[in-house]
């Protein structure tokens, strides 16, 4: 269903894009073509079909984008994010075998029993 309703909102997308870009800013578009005001469908009938199927194709888009969201494929609730997995698989260090070094030089233990003055 969700690849149905995914179809269905990219064709509305693309007859929304060209509906707009036959459109005119000013008023002309498509319908300043038709110059002679006898015809069955007028210029003021075009503008309004253009007008009604850009609110109505845009009102779809939105509708269908709303109602996908039920469709969306969901994994299994059971499994954890991979994230999640990483914080509990990652290795814990034991913070008493891993002492900090704030900058003191620690100096070997026979380091202090000679002589430092050179003799």
């Amino acid at each position: 269903m969700y690849v149905f309703i995914s179809i269905l909102i990219l064709i509305a997308s693309i007859l929304l894009i060209l509906i707009v870009l036959i459109q005119n800013s000013k008023g002309g578009g498509l319908a300043s073509g038709f110059s002679s005001s006898n015809q069955i469908m007028g210029v003021r009938k075009t503008t309004d079909f253009l007008e009604k199927a850009t609110w109505t194709l845009a009102g779809t888009v939105v509708v269908l984008s709303v109602v996908i969201t039920a469709f969306i494929p969901r994994a299994n609730q059971a499994t954890q994010s991979e994230i999640q997995e990483q914080v509990n698989n990652a290795v814990s260090i034991d913070p008493n075998t891993v002492a900090p070094n704030f900058g003191t030089a620690q100096q070997p233990a026979d380091a202090s029993s000679a002589d430092t003055t050179g003799n």
